[in-house]
């Protein structure tokens, strides 16, 4: 059973950084992409940062260059490092993959997303 295990959020002031985790368990036959979002109450859930396995990434306006997506794929982890971090950086935010993973009927593509973790920014 393939599962997304998320650390890290929690509190952290303006400007101020904070550093989120994402590993991947379970048996995988490779992981294509890994990715960020994040949600707010009473809003839609929206794409943060997104990492794909040749290292390409992409951003939301609203983080480009404060936060930075990375992976290392040893360890089926991402990462984001949010710097210089506003209060309306404040959400849950979810880690997301799509997966590769070998069953009775061979390949197939699978999307998983993790719990989530709170990060709140505020002095």
């Amino acid at each position: 059973q393939v599962q997304l295990v998320e650390l890290g959020g929690g509190l952290g002031q303006p400007g101020g950084s904070l550093r989120l985790s994402c590993a991947v368990s379970g048996s995988t036959f490779s992981i294509n992409v890994m990715g960020w979002y994040r949600q707010v109450p009473g809003k839609q859930r929206e794409l943060v940062a997104v990492i794909v396995g040749g290292g390409h990434t992409m951003y939301a306006d609203s983080v480009e260059g404060r936060f930075t997506i990375s992976r290392e794929n040893s360890k089926k982890t991402a990462y984001l490092q949010m710097s210089t971090l506003k209060p309306e950086d404040t959400a849950v935010y979810y880690c997301h993959a799509k997966v590769i993973v070998a069953g009775e009927e061979g390949l197939r593509g699978m999307d998983y997303w993790g719990n989530g973790t709170l990060v709140t920014v505020s002095s």
